[in-house]
């Protein structure tokens, strides 16, 4: 079983940045690989970024590429980098873990969740 906690979420302004962290407390957290997903209020649930198991690998949302980074910190923790937020990107972030070989966007890849973090932005 694998825990994950998300942080780092908060109220930003239009254009502002923030840096969301994924951490689990078991090491083998570094096999597995990580996403982050977002939920809108009245949206459904969508892919935001990927990062395979080595951190070889990285893969965006078109709508936050090139103002996104994921990054594997260390062995438990995966950050995401969001610069120029505007109030399109208002959501629930959710880190999820797998071991999955498939697409890096598709949810049912991933075995566990997150509890997820509100990132607000004020336009």
């Amino acid at each position: 079983q694998v825990q994950l906690v998300e942080s780092g979420g908060g109220l930003v302004q239009a254009g502002g940045s923030l840096r969301l962290s994924c951490a689990a407390s078991t090491r083998t957290f570094r096999t597995y690989n990580i996403g982050w997903f977002r939920r809108a209020p009245g949206k459904e649930r969508e892919f935001v970024a990927a990062i395979n198991w080595s951190g070889s690998s990285t893969y965006y949302a078109d709508s936050v590429k090139g103002r996104f980074v994921i990054n594997r910190d260390n062995f438990n923790t995966v950050s995401l980098r969001m610069n120029s937020l505007n109030p399109e990107d208002t959501a629930v972030y959710y880190c999820a873990a797998g071991a999955s070989h498939g697409l890096p966007e598709v949810a049912d890849g991933y075995d566990y969740w997150g509890q997820g973090t509100q990132v607000t932005v004020s336009s």
